[in-house]
């Protein structure tokens, strides 16, 4: 487990971070739309290098230089903001968000393939659990940070020192990759190798991208998987409309920092649900032992409807009253009565989002019938969520009207759940399986 806090550690530094950057709004300038093209850019660079350009890298050289690769950016976004602030330089902050979309891309396929393979089988549910915690602290704290820097503040952006704290917390975050071990290195409890050793200068760089097309085609043999790339689409879609027109438009700098603590530590509830610990929510329905796996899939899938509808319900009545304040960044905490409602509200999308990113992770398990496959589907994941998220980001860039936003995201997650319907009905029950993984049986021949 000592791997898996390490990667934690730097993920907590680094995305956590970047994390509480975005989640005060603009990432915490007064002006969300350079941010929000910065944000385009980065998930555009995150869709156009994950199933391409990455895989190849890491096969040769393993988990640490990749992580090498990609912590370093994380800081350089920071610094880009911070010279921004003093300036008003928008095509570095722009660029550094496209840097940061390729180092985001290392850092993750990274971090994936430790979780997927460093732990025991019997292990993986609490090295998940334990990942998920430590990674949401990062932005909880780095936006509690945040709040204490800024909490005198009467601007609309944040000081320079917050952009420094953060600077100097993901430069550390980097240094820590030196700490991960590649996977031959990593001795389990059972005496066992994490994996084989980096190919290194023998790998074929050309056969390894054709290697990696063929992997695209492989996880679309299955017709399942594509009624789930609507929700895979909309998996990070709300963020913009969330963080810059929710929070950012409407609370002052320290409550935005407030409220971006509260939305990631809201997280943390429903992904406990992957430890061993037990879990609530929609944790909870999912791992119902007297429920066959069919009927957690339906269960599921009304919890997700229910709360979907509700909370977006809700997100429609506050943007209608809103819109009639004709205010900007006006709410503080200290009038509680008024800012209790809206609190909740955005603690409330939080939690939504790891609903509904924890059922899609649920479904594409349920479909795979081995790891491998199911690296596959989380690639097309990966793929279709930054795509998404930048077609957002660029309709936050444009200024649409705040409620058009919140239409579009209502529409496209409800039309999204209607698609995925041919593939909840169609999930099969549990088989029976050895726990011990390929490459225990056969990996070391």
């Amino acid at each position: 487990m000592t791997q898996i806090i390490l990667i934690s550690l730097v993920c907590f530094a680094c995305p956590g971070m970047y994390n509480a950057i975005t989640g005060i709004g603009g990432s915490g300038q007064l002006d969300s739309t350079v941010a929000a093209n910065a944000t385009v850019a980065l998930l555009a660079a995150t869709a156009a290098s994950a199933l391409t350009l990455v895989p190849p890298i890491f096969d040769m050289f393993g988990p640490r230089v990749c992580l090498l690769i990609g912590g370093w950016t994380y800081a350089l976004y920071s610094a880009s903001l911070l010279c921004y602030n003093h300036t008003q330089n928008s095509a570095f902050v722009i660029a550094s968000g496209a840097v940061l979309g390729i180092g985001a891309s290392f850092l993750w396929v990274a971090q994936g393939a430790i979780m997927v393979s460093y732990p025991l089988p019997d292990k993986k549910g609490i090295a998940i659990g334990i990942f998920w915690v430590v990674f949401n602290l990062g932005g909880g704290i780095g936006s509690f940070i945040s709040f204490g820097l800024n909490f005198h503040s009467q601007s609309g952006t944040v000081t320079d020192g917050t952009y420094a704290a953060f600077i100097i917390i993901m430069a550390i975050g980097w240094l820590l990759s030196l700490t991960i071990a590649p996977p031959h290195k990593v001795i389990r409890e059972d005496g066992s190798l994490a994996g084989p050793p980096p190919r290194g200068k023998h790998m074929d760089l050309t056969g390894s991208l054709k290697a990696e097309l063929n992997k695209f085609v492989e996880a679309s043999k299955d017709w399942r998987i594509w009624p789930l790339i609507p929700a895979f689409f909309c998996a990070n879609f709300f963020y913009s409309y969330q963080q810059n027109n929710v929070n950012g438009n409407t609370f002052t700098l320290r409550s935005r920092s407030l409220n971006g603590a509260m939305y990631w530590i809201a997280q943390m509830n429903d992904i406990e649900f992957y430890t061993q610990f037990g879990g609530i929510l929609i944790g909870a329905l999912l791992d119902l032992k007297w429920l066959t796996r069919p009927q957690r899939a339906k269960l599921g899938f009304v919890f997700i409807v229910v709360t979907i509808f509700s909370t977006w319900g809700g997100g429609l009545a506050f943007q209608r009253w809103e819109d009639d304040q004709r205010k900007v960044q006006w709410l503080d905490f200290s009038n509680s009565k008024v800012f209790i409602g809206p609190f909740w509200l955005y603690f409330f999308y939080g939690m939504l989002d790891a609903f509904w990113q924890g059922y899609c992770y649920w479904l594409m398990a349920a479909l795979a019938d081995s790891p491998e496959e199911a690296a596959k589907y989380v690639g097309l994941y990966k793929t279709f969520q930054a795509v998404g998220g930048a077609v957002a980001w660029r309709i936050n860039a444009l200024n649409y009207k705040a409620i058009t936003q919140l239409i579009i995201n209502w529409a496209l997650l409800g039309a999204s759940l209607v698609i995925a319907i041919p593939t909840v009905l169609t999930i099969t029950p549990s088989p029976v399986v050895n726990e011990t993984d390929d490459f225990e049986n056969g990996g070391k021949d």
